[in-house]
């Protein structure tokens, strides 16, 4: 089994977000959705939603804002933090992922320790994150948007699902340059791989593209 370690700057960061949640006002506590950040667990053991800051369908949330500027000063100042733009939280998706990289595959596995299977790592890397996303590669397979099959519209951070017919059976995660991150059940590990990789045997054709962070220029409906 290999460990990562993650990078000192993303681990300061994610430390700010944690100070930035422990900082905003208590809320009642309301039902999680697809696409909402994950706050700070209160003295009631019972996570809170806020909607997420560059999330589609969601609206900024100042006082999560994730790897964003800290407030200035606690209580009202909080709620006016700059929440981070979308770029830096893929560029945050993308160097989580690479943490990953090594990490045995576990059919069910979704924590370093234990290991990975495809899915599960999607879950592990949104949660570090705070952000939202259901359990399996089906499932995970309509969350966010829809965008185009289309190598040139990726952005760092897309889901990309596999399967055969319509049937999502794998799912990793976009990196740039025409790479993803996924848990192989063929290498046994977390692996960087091409997109444009030759067919063979175990390797499962390219059905889609899911868009978990807003990008207005791209994101289209189907695809």
């Amino acid at each position: 089994m290999i460990r990562r370690t993650l990078p000192g700057a993303l681990l300061l960061a994610l430390a700010t977000a944690s100070g930035l949640s422990a900082q905003a006002t208590p809320t009642r506590p309301t039902a999680r959705k697809p696409g909402q950040l994950l706050s700070a667990t209160r003295g009631d053991s019972t996570p809170s939603a806020t909607p997420a800051m560059a999330l589609l369908g969601g609206t900024p949330a100042p006082t999560l804002a994730i790897l964003g500027a800290a407030p200035t000063a606690a209580g009202p100042a909080a709620e006016t933090a700059t929440p981070a733009p979308a770029s830096v939280l893929r560029d945050s998706i993308v160097a989580l992922a690479r943490a990953q990289l090594g990490t045995r595959y576990v059919l069910g596995g979704t924590t370093p320790e234990r290991g990975f299977d495809c899915s599960g790592l999607i879950r592990y890397i949104a949660q570090a994150l705070r952000l939202d996303v259901p359990r399996t590669a089906n499932e995970q397979s309509r969350a966010g948007s829809a965008v185009a099959r289309d190598v040139s519209r990726l952005r760092p951070g897309d889901l990309l699902t596999f399967g055969s017919g319509s049937r999502i059976s794998h799912i990793g995660i976009y990196v740039g340059d025409g790479r993803f991150i996924h848990a192989s059940t063929g290498a046994g590990r977390v692996v960087e791989a091409r997109l444009d990789r030759k067919p063979g045997r175990g390797i499962k054709p390219w059905l889609g593209v899911r868009r978990l962070l807003a990008d207005a220029d791209s994101a289209v409906r189907g695809g």
